[in-house]
């Protein structure tokens, strides 16, 4: 991804000159990252981040927006986003609850609910954990833990730092952690073939 991310920060140096590109010009930068619906959100996000703080602002720390609901304000940016936005950019303690995180936390509390049912306490949960001394590195290595040590599929729970406290590992086993949702199964269909033979 990084010689894509060298490209557009050559042909958008900030977000002033990212908010007067043509969306065309910026699809054409996104070609070949796939999902161009997150290109025209990011267009569409510049050019309102722009009304909001003022082209003199744009290279401003202080003038850009702290609050998660001003972030969620643009479009496609969630509260996950927003958090880890204002985590990442300004070291401010928001918590975030990505896919990675929901995972690591269903697993430490072994919830038995699916986690999209769960959402409030593990908003909860993420809010506590927080390190309110580094929260840009805590989200961080939160992420990081995530997606290399508590995978989807066979965690390695052996490198876990949280190991003696996650109930999943000590109770359960961590692969049936989040719950999975019960798909129901595919109706059997019986499919008849005939052939015919003729001169």
């Amino acid at each position: 991804v990084i010689p894509y991310w060298e490209k557009w920060m050559k042909t958008f140096p900030d977000l002033y000159a990212l908010s007067l590109a043509d969306e065309q010009d910026v699809l054409m930068q996104w070609q070949g990252l796939g999902y161009y619906s997150r290109a025209k959100r990011i267009y569409l996000s510049s050019k309102l981040l722009i009304k909001l703080i003022g082209k003199k602002n744009s290279l401003n720390p202080k003038s850009w927006p702290i609050e998660i609901d001003e972030w969620m304000s643009l479009p496609g940016i969630g509260r996950s986003t927003a958090g880890s936005i204002i985590s990442s950019s300004f070291d401010l303690p928001v918590p975030i609850l990505d896919g990675n995180v929901k995972r690591i936390l269903t697993r430490l509390i072994a919830s038995n609910k699916q986690s999209s049912r769960d959402t409030k306490r593990l908003w909860g949960l993420s809010n506590m954990l927080l390190s309110n001394k580094s929260p840009r590195n805590f989200n961080q290595a939160l992420m990081d833990l995530g997606s290399k040590v508590c995978t989807s599929q066979n965690p390695r729970c052996s490198y876990c730092p949280l190991q003696n406290d996650c109930l999943a590992k000590i109770k359960y086993d961590p692969n049936n952690f989040p719950i999975k949702i019960m798909k129901s199964p595919k109706p059997l269909e019986e499919i008849g073939l005939g052939i015919i033979f003729n001169k």
